[in-house]
């Protein structure tokens, strides 16, 4: 069985550590303020932590050759850096700011329905998402790169963008296209984090002997 380490132990943290075994690893270091369990003999990392400790940690998990899984979000503004401290030592990561297999889906989809209706100059659009009250950034990392995705595929009309936050809600995000004449509405709606967990998981299994840096898309679908 691989050894996974698990650098954040929050909720996300502790709950990867309590599917782990169904994805047959062994974890073998768990990280957070007050505890800094060793790292070296690990197989690869899951980083769920705050977006000011990204860069450090990566630095630390790449100078030890370990592969590594970045599901924190709201560190967008370092991924340059991120890129090259990978490149630098040789690493490996996959990141995503979401790493639910049906927000990927989700994504596939609003990409399909901004390029269908890039034309079409009576649609409108919008984007919205609710998360916890506790959650660090908004509008959160999924719902920006939703908006991107839309203006990759040539909706380039502007997209009115709002976030909510507010009791212990676990996500939902929201794309919508209106004209005077109907209204297309594209919804995903979290559960719960288990999702998330899973796909993080997912890709620790997959980025184990590979090198470079790599999206979550790339897990799923194929670079």
């Amino acid at each position: 069985m691989p050894n996974l380490a698990i650098v954040g132990y929050g909720k996300m943290g502790r709950l990867i550590d309590q599917l782990a075994p169904e994805y047959g690893f062994t974890v073998t270091a768990r990280v957070d303020i007050g505890r800094d369990e060793p790292l070296q003999g690990a197989d690869v990392a899951v980083e769920f932590s705050v977006p000011s400790s990204v860069a450090g940690n990566v630095a630390k998990i790449a100078a030890l050759r370990i592969p590594m899984v970045i599901g924190t979000t709201g560190w967008a503004d370092h991924l340059t850096e991120v890129k090259s401290i990978v490149a630098k030592y040789d690493s490996a990561l996959v990141w995503s700011p979401n790493f639910s297999i049906g927000v990927n889906v989700f994504t596939r989809l609003v990409s399909e329905a901004a390029g269908l209706l890039k034309n079409e100059k009576e649609y409108g659009a919008w984007a919205w998402e609710i998360h916890h009250v506790t959650k660090k950034d908004a509008p959160s990392g999924t719902l920006l790169k939703l908006v991107e995705h839309m203006k990759a595929a040539g909706f380039v009309r502007p997209i009115d963008t709002s976030s909510s936050r507010a009791g212990a809600h676990p996500g939902t995000h929201e794309i919508g296209f209106d004209s005077a004449a109907d209204t297309i509405t594209l919804r995903h709606t979290a559960r719960s984090r288990e999702g998330f967990a899973r796909g993080a998981l997912k890709a620790a299994q997959w980025i184990i002997g590979r090198k470079g840096f790599f999206e979550f898309s790339d897990v799923l679908f194929g670079g």
